[in-house]
């Protein structure tokens, strides 16, 4: 078992290990997501997973937020529609990292597994997201937002996942 202090190290390098599959972040991005919560210098594995659930919950949040504001000085009906999925599923993301939160506090093998469930189904919304766009042929103006997004949840889903398979053995 490795320290807490070489935890973030570990899951960065397997997580952007291209021998595996190809890295949806690199391995920078993954320190600097998990440096933003002091937290995460000392906690095992099982914290890393809450961590990365808290920071996502709030930029999940955070997101509807934008899209409320974007929403409001919208005048293209298209645009406005688009903006109306994206809210629907960016709070029906906030909603899935809530119980993922919990399996993952929970921590037993099938309570990661609902929690990785919950976070795989939240990682949707993004793309859902930028299709609406793609599909009016508009720019979108969450398009910083959505890829951020996805790859702080693949973090997330990937620690609670490997979580769930060493719990399991």
């Amino acid at each position: 078992m490795p320290s807490n202090a070489s935890v973030v190290n570990d899951v960065c390098h397997t997580l952007t290990n291209p021998r595996y599959k190809k890295p949806v972040v690199s391995y920078d991005y993954c320190i600097a997501f998990f440096q933003a919560d002091k937290g995460s210098a000392t906690a095992d594995q099982l914290g890393l997973a809450a961590i990365g659930a808290r920071m996502i919950a709030a930029t999940a949040k955070s997101t509807v937020k934008r899209i409320a504001d974007l929403r409001a000085h919208e005048e293209s009906k298209g645009r406005l529609d688009c903006l109306s999925k994206c809210s629907k599923v960016y709070s029906g993301a906030v909603d899935e990292i809530g119980k993922a939160a919990k399996g993952i506090a929970l921590g037993t093998g099938e309570a990661l597994g609902d929690a990785g469930t919950s976070l795989a189904t939240a990682l949707d919304a993004p793309s859902t997201c930028e299709e609406g766009f793609r599909k009016i042929r508009q720019p979108s103006p969450l398009e910083a937002e959505d890829a951020k997004f996805h790859k702080d949840v693949s973090i997330t889903l990937f620690v609670t996942g490997t979580l769930n398979i060493t719990m399991s053995v």
